[in-house]
């Protein structure tokens, strides 16, 4: 045990891919090797968020992060029946790889893709290695809710069966906010003190931008009085009718609504725009880099979006750009959420239950009108995040789960 090294992250994106389930695992491991720990990282090849088509090697050395790439099949993630290609085949490759795992004490391995944390359990069985299970999203219940799949279908019972030996098997189970904790303890046989809340954080840092290079942007934001941004996943998780719906009740033409992102809703929005005439509304691909944080800048409002029975099932990873931009949040989902309750009770942005378009399109309209109500809840928000989520408290919360764990700490 003394010549093994200490953690193998197992996830499908890291570095140097952009998105936040590449960055939040890579900042962690980061932080675990400052430390002290010897990190290694077990991923995917880079498909698709890499910026500059960069190349990159099946193996390399990051930070002094030991870092094995597998190549898997990438097929277009708007299909059900693709993404379930992808996720088998990168499963698959791991499965190729399970040697490496005899060489690590611990493996902190995440919920997305759904099926890979068997590899994990296996790896345990075999080698005796620990386990950490990071869960941003909860299967198979949020796929079922949201129709993907059927409640008593195979793969729904595939799902429940890796949920069983997961919880059985892992040292502790990280949950992102405190009603998935909620949920897993009700719906998962796993003791409470296994199960430790760390939220997310902001991934990129904080630059401020003074004026805008993206012509696009600048010309929206010369032209409205107000401008509402949604960025990130346009998915069938998010409740985006209630945003369609808003803008349709609102009808002013001196609000801006900008959507940016990705997702296989997309093209409903743009056809929704183009049949309504919605002319405030503008569409984007993913935005990064410069263009993102100019996006951030010229923004007045953020809409975070979660459908009805979702909560305490995911949480939105690009309310963590919200929050670091310190513009106030608009949040649309389940009362319960973690997000809707901080948003309500720090007096940091408009909480609107699903559905509720009519009302929403009123609360922007006096916003318009009241525009000092705006850096009210600015000042609120920014006072919230700094108290609860700052990355140094995030990451300093995982280092002590890892070191309590790799010192006989929590064990099954």
């Amino acid at each position: 045990m003394k010549d093994k090294k200490d953690v193998l992250f197992l996830c499908q994106y890291f570095y140097p891919e952009f998105v936040s389930s590449a960055l939040l695992p890579f900042q962690t491991a980061k932080i675990l090797v400052e430390y002290g720990l010897k990190v290694g990282v077990l991923t995917g090849m880079p498909n698709e968020y890499i910026k500059d088509n960069k190349s990159v090697s099946a193996r390399e050395v990051v930070s002094d992060i030991k870092i094995y790439r597998k190549k898997y099949f990438a097929f277009d993630r708007k299909k059900k029946i693709d993404r379930l290609f992808n996720y088998f085949s990168f499963l698959c490759s791991v499965l190729l790889s399970i040697a490496k795992f005899r060489k690590y004490k611990l493996i902190i391995v995440y919920s997305n893709p759904p099926l890979l944390p068997i590899i994990a359990v296996l790896a345990k069985k075999l080698f005796g290695v620990k386990m950490i299970f990071v869960s941003y999203d909860i299967y198979p219940e949020g796929a079922i809710n949201t129709k993907v799949i059927s409640e008593n279908g195979v793969i729904s019972k595939i799902m429940k069966w890796i949920n069983n030996l997961t919880f059985k098997n892992c040292s502790k189970v990280i949950a992102v906010s405190d009603d998935m904790k909620e949920f897993i303890i009700k719906n998962r046989n796993i003791d409470e003190s296994k199960v430790s809340v760390i939220h997310n954080w902001v991934t990129e840092k904080k630059k401020e931008i003074k004026t805008l290079n993206n012509v696009k942007l600048k010309r929206i934001r010369d032209n409205y009085k107000l401008v509402i941004s949604y960025f990130g996943n346009m998915g069938i998780a998010q409740d985006l009718d209630t945003i369609v719906e808003t803008i349709w009740h609102l009808n002013n033409k001196n609000v801006a609504f900008v959507f940016a992102g990705h997702g296989n809703k997309k093209d409903w929005i743009i056809q929704t725009i183009n049949n309504k005439k919605l002319n405030n509304c503008f569409v984007f691909d993913y935005l990064k880099g410069r263009d993102f944080l100019e996006s951030l800048a010229m923004t007045d409002l953020f809409i975070v979006s979660l459908k009805k029975n979702l909560g305490g099932l995911a949480v939105p990873s690009k309310i963590y750009s919200y929050y670091q931009s310190g513009k106030p949040v608009i949040a649309i989902m389940d009362e319960f959420t973690d997000i809707y309750k901080e948003i309500r009770d720090n007096k940091a942005g408009i909480f609107i239950k699903n559905g509720d378009g009519e009302r929403l399109a009123k609360k922007i309209e006096y916003l318009m009108h009241n525009k000092s109500e705006i850096y009210i809840m600015k000042a609120n928000l920014q006072k919230m995040v700094k108290e609860k989520y700052s990355p140094e408290i995030s990451l300093n919360k995982y280092f002590k789960v890892i070191s309590d764990v790799l010192n006989g700490g929590v064990n099954v």
